[in-house]
């Protein structure tokens, strides 16, 4: 801009460009594989041919232990501290997942839960329940630090 014989530039706030990134996949969703095997038809009339639907991979650890925290955080609306233990069973995976159960001041008061739940090698929950309820800052066999 031009104000008399001086020129003076205009500020300007930079221009933020949001990119929409991609959704990530919920611990419900299915894999494109398998959406894009659902969009043939049923009766197996697909001019691409009678291909073998296609299975998701088994699970590992790490995914087994994001998804039971999911599901527990969502089966029960609470504060999840973190996963506890992932095991392998026959059918999938046992995941413990420690929950804070209720808020106190000071935070040494709170009381916290383990819940375990059952996934099998596909993702899907089987099962869930509360094994363990306890104060924070008590040790895994209930007494003091």
């Amino acid at each position: 801009m031009r104000y008399g014989n001086k020129m003076y530039e205009q500020k300007r706030e930079p221009k933020i460009i949001m990119q929409e990134r991609p959704e990530e996949a919920g611990p419900y969703d299915e894999s494109e594989a398998e959406d894009e095997d659902e969009r043939r038809d049923p009766r197996g009339d697909d001019e691409r041919g009678a291909e073998p639907r296609r299975r998701r991979a088994a699970l590992n650890a790490v995914s087994a232990g994001r998804l039971g925290l999911r599901y527990i955080a969502d089966l029960t609306s609470k504060d999840t501290e973190g996963v506890t233990s992932v095991e392998p069973v026959e059918d999938g995976w046992l995941v413990d997942v420690e929950v804070v159960e209720d808020r106190r001041i000071p935070s040494t008061g709170d009381m916290l839960s383990i819940y375990e739940c059952q996934v099998d090698d596909e993702g899907n929950l089987l099962s869930y329940r509360r094994t363990r309820t306890y104060r924070r800052g008590t040790g895994v066999q209930g007494g003091g630090l």
